[in-house]
């Protein structure tokens, strides 16, 4: 399979402005294409931080996921934050990695709604309290790109 590159933002609809009232014919329907990336976390020993993704400037983040595929057999607790420089756990709180399972974020802050001016990247850190274990691991970060919501 061929990929593309592109620097974009993306966007689909036909309309750009609206001109009138009558959806289909004279009101916008422009919307940004929906972006991802993601990165399979090093989940092994007593800390690791994985970069998962290098997102543009001024994007919005709509979701974070992480799909625990193989749980984590560490001794005792084993736990994954994401988040970036200054807010490590700004797109996922600390969340066990003790079960396979698939969780998206619960509460996104506020600095999902824009990044900001400049891209940011998003890391994982893994912490286990032993030390003593292995796992694998998943995390996606889904978003707008170049969505511009900043007031």
């Amino acid at each position: 399979m061929g990929m593309t590159n592109f620097s974009g933002p993306i966007v689909a609809g036909n309309i750009r402005n609206t001109t009138g009232t009558t959806p289909g014919t004279n009101v916008a329907n422009v919307g940004f294409v929906v972006m991802a990336q993601s990165a399979v976390i090093d989940i092994t020993g007593a800390s690791t931080t994985t970069n998962v993704a290098v997102i543009p400037a001024n994007s919005q983040i709509i979701d974070c996921i992480l799909n625990v595929t193989t749980a984590s057999t560490d001794t005792n607790a084993a736990a994954v934050v994401v988040g970036y420089t200054g807010n490590t756990n700004a797109f996922f709180p600390s969340t066990s990695v003790k079960t396979v399972a698939t969780t998206h974020a619960s509460a996104l802050e506020v600095q999902a709604t824009d990044v900001g001016a400049t891209d940011i990247q998003v890391f994982a850190t893994f912490t286990g309290t032993d030390g003593d274990g292995a796992g694998a691991a998943t995390v996606t970060v889904v978003y707008l790109q170049a969505r511009n919501l900043t007031a």
